[in-house]
Parts: C-alpha cells; sequence; structure tokens
C-alpha cells in the first residue's frame, strides 16, 4: 500500500510538472504545484519509513518531531538565526559583494590589477574554510565579526570573477559603437557594459548566496557565543538531541531559499530582456 501511494504521488507529480503551461499569475501558482507536491510526497515518504521500520530519533527523526520541536523552540531558533543568518551571513555578504564590484570596476580599468589581482584570489578562494575559519576567530573574536569575515572571504572571488567576465561581455562592435558617440568611460560603464553584465552579476549574487550562509555556519563550530545555528547543531550533535539539529537545518534551508528566491525575482525583473528569462 505504501509503494502504491508513493508511485502515484510520484505520478501526480509528473503529470503536474509536464502539464502545459497557463499565463498570468495562474501559470506562477502552477509552477509551484509540482514541488509542493513532491516536497509533501518526500515528508510523507520520511515519515512512513521512520515509523514503520522504528528507526531511533538519534538517527533520524519523523518530520513530525522535528515539526514539533520547530514549534517549541521558535524562541531558541529566532535568537540563532538573527546571530547567523541576518549579523554574520547577511552583513558578510554585503561587504563582500560591495567590495567584490569595486575591485571589478578597478579590475576592468587596469590591466596590471587584472593580471597580479586575479591570481591572488583565485589562491585565497581556494584556501579551506576549516582552515580560515580559526584563523578569522583569532583576529575577529567569537562573535559575529569573524563569521561576517569567513563570508566576505568566502563571496568575493566568486562575485569578483563573475563581474569582470560580465564587464567584458560586450562585443567589439557595441563598445565602436559608444566610441563613435564620444562616451566616456563612465557613460559606456553605465549605459552598455553594465546592463550587459547584469546576468554574470546576479549569477555572482547567487552563488554567493548559497555560500555565505554556508560559511556562517561552519565557521560557528570554531568559536562562538552561547548562540548561532552553527554552534547549537555542533551542541545538540553531541546531546543526541537530533530533532533540535533538524530543526535549525531545517531554518536554515528556508532562509537560504527564502533569500535566492528573492535574488532570482529581482534577477528577472532587471535582465528581462536575457535570453534566458524569456520562457520564465
Amino acid at each position: 500500500m505504501i509503494l502504491a501511494l508513493w508511485l502515484g504521488a510520484w505520478l501526480l507529480v509528473a503529470l503536474l510538472a509536464e502539464s502545459p503551461r497557463l499565463t498570468g499569475i495562474a501559470g506562477r501558482a502552477q509552477s509551484l504545484l509540482a514541488p509542493i507536491a513532491f516536497g509533501a510526497t518526500l515528508l510523507w515518504l520520511w515519515e512512513v519509513v521512520v515509523r514503520a521500520l522504528d528507526v531511533p530519533r538519534v538517527i533520524l527523526p519523523a518530520p513530525s518531531l522535528i515539526w514539533d520541536r520547530l514549534i517549541r523552540s521558535t524562541d531558541v531558533l529566532w535568537v540563532d538565526f538573527v546571530q547567523t543568518f541576518i549579523k554574520g551571513a547577511l552583513s558578510g555578504y554585503a561587504i563582500g559583494v560591495g567590495a567584490a564590484l569595486v575591485f571589478a570596476l578597478l579590475v576592468d580599468r587596469s590591466d596590471f590589477l587584472r593580471r597580479g589581482l586575479l591570481p591572488v584570489g583565485n589562491f585565497l578562494a581556494a584556501l579551506p574554510i576549516i582552515g580560515t575559519a580559526p584563523i578569522m576567530v583569532m583576529w575577529f573574536g567569537f562573535d559575529w565579526p569573524s563569521k561576517a569575515a569567513v563570508v566576505v572571504a568566502m563571496v568575493f572571488f566568486p562575485m569578483l570573477v563573475n563581474t569582470v567576465q560580465g564587464l567584458a561581455a560586450t562585443d567589439a562592435m557595441q563598445r565602436d559603437l559608444m566610441r563613435t558617440y564620444n562616451a566616456s568611460w563612465a557613460q559606456a560603464l553605465l549605459k552598455l557594459r553594465l546592463p550587459a553584465a547584469m546576468p554574470f552579476i546576479f549569477n555572482g549574487l547567487k552563488i554567493a548566496s548559497t555560500l555565505a550562509l554556508i560559511g556562517a555556519i561552519v565557521a560557528e563550530f570554531f568559536g562562538s557565543p552561547t548562540r548561532g545555528m552553527g554552534f547549537r547543531i555542533s551542541t545538540e550533535v553531541g546531546r543526541l538531541q537530533l530533532d533540535m539539529v533538524w530543526a535549525e537545518i531545517a531554518v536554515a534551508a528556508l532562509a537560504g531559499s527564502l533569500f535566492y528566491g528573492i535574488l532570482a525575482l529581482a534577477e528577472r525583473g532587471v535582465t528581462f530582456w536575457h535570453p534566458s528569462q524569456r520562457r520564465r
């Protein structure tokens, strides 16, 4: 019976995904049906399998237990969310992205920086987070500034590379046309090169959004005050409270997905002219 219900739910998801796309608001709502049905099916299968096989909660708690812990620990989860996501991830994300945009403009203006800065940035980006996080904690302390510094180091280079590549995306004919108009570097940047670079810039923003939350959480494993998602996960694993660990994971996944979704919506509004947005 379980297998039959799961196959039926899988067939429903397939039909929803392959159904003809409607237009307008109905089409946007229709695009959400398949992922919602798939997620609900996966949670239902998880609940049934865990209860049927009597899996110990210290190995894999059921979704109902995780939901119960979410409801009972909203105050703790909110404090951890503010500490890790808002203070650590968002602040580091803003600083790292802003610095990368400024340096990308400098690199675009100077061939010396292009040849000298990018290899150094590539070297820094290859440094493992488990090596840089303890150093940042020693430099900036145990509170959120050290986590923000780790996030800056993680998001800077992907954003820099995508922006530099985007600024070079225009072809020679377009640049020659701006020169025939006697446009300055700033005018060509604002009216031609920066708009053309927006798909690359948003690609870097979306990549950095996932790296920021991961970096903030992992950095808290190497030193943190008595709050934060990474601190809570490491502490509750030691206490075998896996439902709390999964509750923190659920909050982090929801926050990261919403952040990514906001950037995707902004990208759709800014780069509506790009071929990648025409079928969405």
